[in-house]
């Protein structure tokens, strides 16, 4: 970090000052979040959480995250498309995770029809951290790759002027040129709008599928806005609409409330408690069987669970996918973490044993998306001792905890007392592709995401309340 930040860090008048401009100027770039918690209650707009000021990130590693998304993307399409795998793969979590088995139900049964739709559209984004060991310098390594409702592309286009405006107002106007120009919005919106033009059909729709809440409303409205700049028709609809007004005819196109729909674009249906009813399941499966383009399929979705992850780091599997690009596999598996299979066997007693001896080590993953699901420290040994010896460990995957170095921010949130916080972040760079038939017609990196939260919190992201958004600081 600077000194002329550090310095500015430390300066108690200036930072109430700037506490005030923050909370205005990230209103007036649009840097929003809605506080309405249920259906009924009063709707209220604020800024979303964000630091006070950008956060140093080295530049190479920055530029690393970037440079490795587009194989990032061709791999979960190629592992998306290898039922095989897939299958070998997802044996052992489908016994004993409900959720991961009634989605790996509906594609079985989408593979059995045959699906005529040959475009592929993924939207992703995948997320890290920079770990940091004594004597070793510091590397780049991989929590997770989100392949469905990677959120905040839209907001993260908003931020950076926020924060080149803070560092004005602090006097430090060279580190302004540090913070890069960033749009995810529109990048994503291209490649939602390739999809889209290679479905033929003018009068077809963007369908946004979405909760009844949606406190990140203003996150999708950015994406939403630039379809429409395009003049794609967009529409937001629940589970329940498609239940309610959802049908396939004969060529199996989907339409609701008789529209067509050209692509359903998955910001729910990450989580268990998003399928409130059966209903919900056979609203998916109708999606799922229709010609309408899915961001995710349902395939893309299951190649972004935790049990995938851990088996494309096993020496040899990433060669699989790339048999003869040895510099791609090269540049993917740097970015591995330690990964370590649960599964029963030699094997998964290796890592049970390896995590309860140093448990302070490690990080238990179960098959979740969202955030705020992960185990740590003395709750690991909880776990896996009361699950020692049953199949249902194998619903976790062991990975190796990320060692960063704190940074010290504030985080400024509203209702919330500004104070120093040491601080831990989170990378992400987002990518977008689309395939067609056999041939890749767009795969791009379209923009990054940093994510930072107080040291005293393990897990959690910006929707759950305890990470808040950022940019980084090239050093």
């Amino acid at each position: 970090m600077s000194v002329k930040l550090e310095d500015v860090l430390k300066d108690e008048n200036l930072i109430k000052n700037i506490e005030e401009i923050a909370k205005d100027t990230a209103l007036l770039h649009g840097v929003l979040m809605r506080t309405k918690e249920t259906p009924n209650s009063p709707e209220v707009v604020s800024y979303a959480p964000i630091t006070l000021f950008p956060t140093p990130v080295p530049t190479a590693l920055f530029h690393q995250a970037l440079a490795v998304q587009t194989h990032f993307n061709r791999l979960v399409d190629r592992v998306s498309q290898d039922p095989t795998f897939l299958e070998e793969t997802l044996a052992s979590t489908i016994k004993v995770d409900d959720f991961t088995a009634r989605l790996f139900s509906i594609y079985k049964q989408v593979q059995q029809e045959h699906l005529p739709q040959s475009i592929v559209l993924g939207l992703n984004r995948s997320d890290y951290m920079l770990d940091h060991r004594p004597g070793g310098g510091t590397s780049l390594k991989q929590i997770e790759i989100n392949t469905i409702a990677a959120s905040f592309g839209g907001l993260a286009s908003r931020t950076p002027d926020v924060h080149r405006h803070i560092l004005k107002v602090a006097n430090l106007p060279e580190e302004c040129d540090r913070v890069l120009d960033n749009n995810p919005a529109a990048g994503l919106a291209r490649g939602l709008a390739k999809a889209w033009q290679l479905y033929g059909s003018e009068r077809a729709v963007v369908m946004f599928l979405v909760e009844e809440v949606q406190r990140n409303i203003y996150d999708h409205r950015y994406v939403e806005n630039e379809l429409w700049k395009r003049n794609i028709p967009v529409i937001r609809r629940q589970f329940e609409d498609v239940c309610r007004t959802g049908s396939l005819d004969q060529s199996k196109r989907l339409f609701v409330d008789g529209r067509e729909i050209a692509i359903v674009y998955f910001r729910n249906g990450y989580m268990p408690q998003n399928y409130t009813s059966e209903r919900s399941w056979e609203a998916r499966l109708m999606m799922e069987r229709s010609l309408a383009v899915k961001c995710p399929d349902i395939s893309t979705h299951l190649a972004g669970t935790k049990k995938v992850q851990q088996e494309l780091a096993r020496p040899g599997v990433l060669e699989r996918f790339f048999p003869d690009e040895p510099e791609t596999v090269a540049q993917i598996r740097a970015t591995f973490a330690g990964l370590y299979t649960l599964d029963m066997g030699e094997d998964g007693d290796k890592t049970v044993a390896m995590a309860l001896a140093n448990p302070d080590q490690y990080v238990l993953k179960p098959q979740r998306e969202g955030g705020g699901n992960n185990i740590y420290g003395s709750e690991i040994c909880e776990v896996l001792k009361n699950l020692k010896n049953s199949s249902e460990r194998t619903a976790y995957i062991l990975m190796d905890k990320i060692q960063p170095v704190p940074v010290q921010n504030y985080l400024l949130r509203p209702g919330a007392p500004l104070r120093p916080n040491s601080c831990l972040s989170e990378l992400g760079a987002f990518g977008a592709y689309v395939r067609k038939g056999k041939d890749m017609v767009f795969n791009e990196c379209v923009g990054h995401l940093l994510r930072t939260k107080s040291s005293e919190h393990a897990d959690g992201g910006v929707a759950a309340g305890v990470a808040v958004l950022d940019n980084p600081l090239l050093v």
